[in-house]
């Protein structure tokens, strides 16, 4: 079950209503002080998932981001 600072965040900070399937699931473990891993494709939400824990809990976030990766990806569809 999701903390429902997180479900007020989502509403009023980001304008969602409802959090996209493995959101909720990350969001909790990041609160609840367990090692998270997402891997969502692009598009898939992954950002909320360390947005909201950061907004709600002390201390920095590490966020690590395959950027060349991605636009190597982009680069190799067109």
């Amino acid at each position: 079950m999701i903390a429902p600072q997180a479900e007020t965040i989502i509403k009023e900070k980001f304008g969602y209503y409802h959090f996209r399937a493995g959101q909720n699931q990350a969001i909790s473990r990041v609160l609840a002080g367990e090692s998270t891993l997402v891997v969502m494709p692009t598009g898939g939400g992954k950002s909320l998932c360390y947005q909201i824990p950061a907004m709600l809990l002390s201390g920095l976030t590490l966020v690590v981001s395959p950027l060349i990766a991605l636009m190597k990806d982009q680069v190799d569809a067109l």
